[in-house]
């Protein structure tokens, strides 16, 4: 109820932010969509689109992963009661295609990497099992997995809690030659892209995207407009915003609007005191 309240107050909020009273132009064009997750606009075709209660889905058949996760990230469901990681992978019932299997990853070296991530989804146990169907999942490093795209993931969630509600898209990246995981037809993406909007004043949006490697940067490093996202993948976000409001916010992007908490790592441990005995060879 408080999304479908919030969704309704958008034309007001947008006023509030770009001032004018120009009724002719509402913020939101009207959408033929039917999720909230979708209520800006879907971001690009796909061979199959899932839409689901904690996210909605544009699946490519070519890719065998979704090229797009669309949700909705709130404090209220942050601050929820959590239920606990189920981490049950499963194929996606929902899926009319060929379905990629958890055991596809099996000894690949590469992670099952959630596009909605599992921790987004706490607020029932319908969208954690949700977030574990392998059509919201693309090939990780492990090290970017656990490293890098994970504290954008935890910044994300940050701001979800300052600013009480976000749209939030993600998905993989491809350029260049298209490599497999070993003994599958699954591509490896070189690249995951992440972007928010923020509808409460000042209405803002940023975006990243982070090379699929290890990288001990902060987060601030990987920062790029919308604009440059779209370049990149083909798609258009937010597509039922404003033309106007839509173009003044994805050529712009600063993390200092957000009031970023910083990700740099930590210092390293001070060098233990030497005890005068020597330690033996072996």
């Amino acid at each position: 109820m408080k999304i479908r309240l919030f969704l309704l107050s958008l034309p007001l909020l947008a006023l509030s932010v770009f001032g004018g009273g120009d009724a002719a132009l509402p913020p939101v064009k009207a959408p033929a969509e039917r999720s909230v997750n979708l209520r800006l606009g879907i971001p690009s075709e796909s061979d199959q689109m899932i839409d689901r209660s904690g996210f909605a889905l544009g699946y490519s058949k070519s890719r065998r992963q979704a090229l797009w996760v669309s949700y909705i990230l709130t404090a209220e469901h942050l601050n929820a009661r959590q239920v606990r990681r189920s981490n049950k992978f499963r194929p996606d019932p929902l899926l009319k295609f060929d379905p990629v299997r958890p055991q596809h990853y099996n000894r690949t070296g590469f992670d099952r990497g959630h596009l909605a991530p599992a921790s987004d989804m706490t607020y029932s146990r319908e969208t954690m099992e949700q977030s574990f169907f392998m059509t919201n999942i693309s090939p990780q490093l492990p090290a970017c997995n656990r490293g890098v795209w994970k504290r954008v993931e935890s910044q994300i969630r940050a701001w979800a809690r300052q600013e009480s509600q976000l749209y939030v898209i993600t998905g993989p990246i491809f350029s260049g030659e298209t490599r497999m995981m070993n003994g599958t037809d699954i591509p490896i993406p070189d690249a995951f892209y992440k972007v928010a909007l923020d509808m409460t004043p000042p209405m803002k949006m940023i975006a990243f995207i982070v090379p699929n490697r290890a990288s001990k940067r902060p987060i601030r490093s990987f920062v790029v407009t919308v604009n440059a996202v779209e370049a990149v993948t083909g798609m258009d976000f937010f597509r039922n915003l404003d033309d106007r409001i839509e173009e003044a916010l994805e050529k712009n992007s600063d993390i200092g609007e957000w009031n970023a908490e910083s990700d740099a790592p930590p210092p390293p441990p001070p060098p233990k005191r030497a005890t005068g005995k020597r330690k033996r060879s072996e």
